[in-house]
């Protein structure tokens, strides 16, 4: 943040303009009539600032008044005056010397400063022009007045100094380049952002128009529902609160306590509600809402306790990632568990029915640990190494009752169990009448195999066919399947092995015919994926 602007009110002859823009590349040079601007709002600020825009007004006196006889770091704080709901400004009282009157020296909104200073009607519209003017440029506008006070018999409130208004400075806080793309990226997502600033109204919304948080671009179609300040919110019951937070996209000179009344007014429209704050006073916000995200770069202690997230580069970009990541690890949650309980049905199916059919037995405990080698790997690794969707950040969000879980998704993957059970069952079947048992349970073995690593391919992408997700890259899903297949090979022909696993030479072709029923599964597998489709979850508001 910077100081990009100054305005001052009164001028002498040698300067022009009433306002600067500020030009820190060119010149350390800076006209009289803006020192004494730049002096106090230097002097109502803390000597060691941690808030940005105090920051700010530090580097401008150090660049263009360090010759000069208007830093005092001789002064000694005599006394300070913090903001309060009531008055958005706080003041400074300095001693200079012994005897000599105190400094007072006074910072804050715009129309809290004019306030302060008692100024007649014209005074302050041609402030509040300025104000205008410069708040239309996206710029933080701050005003700045000086008083003098002699003893030491402290005011209790401000407005006992006899202040004079000073100027007006105009802070810059260039948005990030990456913030309009997540913000568009939110609303693609079906997320609502709402600005919530302490910042002049015409501030806010130009900011806004900046990130593209305002949908409707021309000045003229932009509804007053958009804006909501704080003075009106105060006026507003909570059920009116909760009408306008509907249609409201910019929260404007909002106090850190009315942040709570915001969130408990969202929250009770039926929204899902993520808060960002760094303050002490956003703590009870934080805590209120769904999901607490806190400043972890210039965030306090306070507000990162209260937090349910700390965001570590203060970035809203990485909010919107961060959604993008939940939705593709809940989809990959929702994969893997299909996978484990469709490819489960056909393994218990064999272990079974077999024995209550009369057929020899075809699973051995052998074979089941075998099978559980590929399913592990491929839950823990395959699955977890899925990247997002096509359509991730498409989607609307689904409603916080929908199970990770059940329903149809739930019984489509039994579904594709029992499609996969029926396929090997009838191959065991077809084995037995064809081959010796042991080649028979060869035969049934590699058929389940084969059904397990189409299960892989076919829940890998919810929504996609299976020809496009073989174009997506998944390098620990070729490790498991060529895995897979080198010890289905090995535990074929090889010949201990196979007296270890009960199995007689396979004949060539019949291994063929258990990879082509792998590819019919597959086609079965298929045909479920627009049902499948749909069982993703209603949308909720985001």
């Amino acid at each position: 943040m910077t100081v990009a602007e100054l305005y001052v009110q009164k001028l002498t002859a040698a300067t022009r303009a009433n306002t600067l823009a500020i030009d820190y590349a060119s010149t350390t040079e800076l006209p009289e009539d803006f020192h004494t601007l730049v002096e106090f709002s230097i002097l109502a600020s803390v000597v060691d600032p941690f808030d940005p825009m105090e920051k700010a007004f530090h580097r401008l006196g150090q660049h263009f008044l360090h010759d000069t006889e208007h830093l005092h770091r001789d002064w000694t704080l005599m006394q300070t005056y913090g903001l309060t709901p009531e008055l958005r400004a706080m003041s400074h009282v300095w001693r200079a010397r012994e005897g000599d009157d105190h400094v007072v020296a006074a910072k804050g909104a715009p129309e809290a400063i004019v306030d302060l200073c008692h100024l007649d009607a014209a005074a302050q519209e041609h402030i509040a022009h300025a104000v205008q003017t410069m708040a239309a440029k996206g710029l933080r506008v701050l005003g700045v007045a000086r008083a003098r006070f002699a003893g030491q018999d402290w005011p209790a409130v401000e407005h006992d100094f006899d202040f004079e208004f000073i100027g007006l400075l105009g802070l810059a806080d260039p948005l990030r380049a990456e913030i309009p793309e997540a913000v568009a990226l939110a609303h693609t997502a079906g997320i609502r952002v709402v600005m919530i600033t302490g910042d002049y109204p015409t501030t806010a919304t130009a900011i806004a128009r900046q990130a593209g948080l305002l949908r409707t671009a021309p000045d003229s179609s932009m509804t007053p529902d958009c804006v909501l300040t704080g003075d009106e919110l105060d006026k507003l019951t909570d059920a009116a609160l909760q009408h306008r937070m509907r249609t409201a996209s910019i929260c404007a000179r909002v106090a850190p306590t009315q942040k709570l009344r915001i969130v408990q007014a969202l929250k009770a429209n039926g929204e899902v509600v993520a808060m960002t704050g760094d303050g002490v006073n956003d703590a009870p916000a934080l805590k209120a809402a769904h999901v607490g995200v806190a400043m972890g770069g210039r965030g306090t202690d306070v507000a990162r306790e209260a937090a349910s997230v700390v965001l570590l580069d203060d970035n809203f970009a990485s909010i919107v990632g961060a959604v993008r990541l939940g939705r593709r690890i809940f989809d990959n949650l929702r994969k893997s568990m299909s996978y484990i309980l469709a490819v489960h049905v056909p393994i218990a199916g064999m272990a079974l029915l077999p024995v209550l059919l009369g057929w020899p037995t075809v699973l051995y405990p052998l074979h089941i640990a075998f099978l559980e080698l590929v399913i592990d790997p491929s839950c823990s690794m395959v699955f977890e190494n899925e990247p997002d969707e096509a359509d991730v950040m498409q989607r609307p969000p689904r409603k916080v009752t929908t199970p990770l879980f059940g329903g149809l998704t739930l019984g489509l993957a039994f579904l594709q169990g029992l499609g996969a059970l029926a396929l090997v069952l009838l191959a065991t079947a077809w084995g037995y009448s064809q081959l010796t048992e042991g080649a028979a349970r060869a035969f049934a073995f590699a058929v389940l195999v084969c059904t397990n690593l189409a299960l892989i391919f076919s829940n890998r992408s919810r929504t996609g066919s299976l020809w496009a997700s073989f174009r997506v890259p998944n390098r620990v899903l070729w490790l498991v399947v060529g895995a897979a297949l080198s010890l289905l090979l090995l535990a074929l022909y090889v010949p201990w092995l196979a007296r270890l696993f009960a199995f007689d030479p396979l004949p060539r072709p019949y291994l063929g015919a258990a990879a082509g029923l792998g590819g019919l599964c597959m086609v079965w597998f298929e045909l479920l994926k627009p049902r499948a489709a749909g069982a993703s979850g209603e949308s909720a508001p985001g």
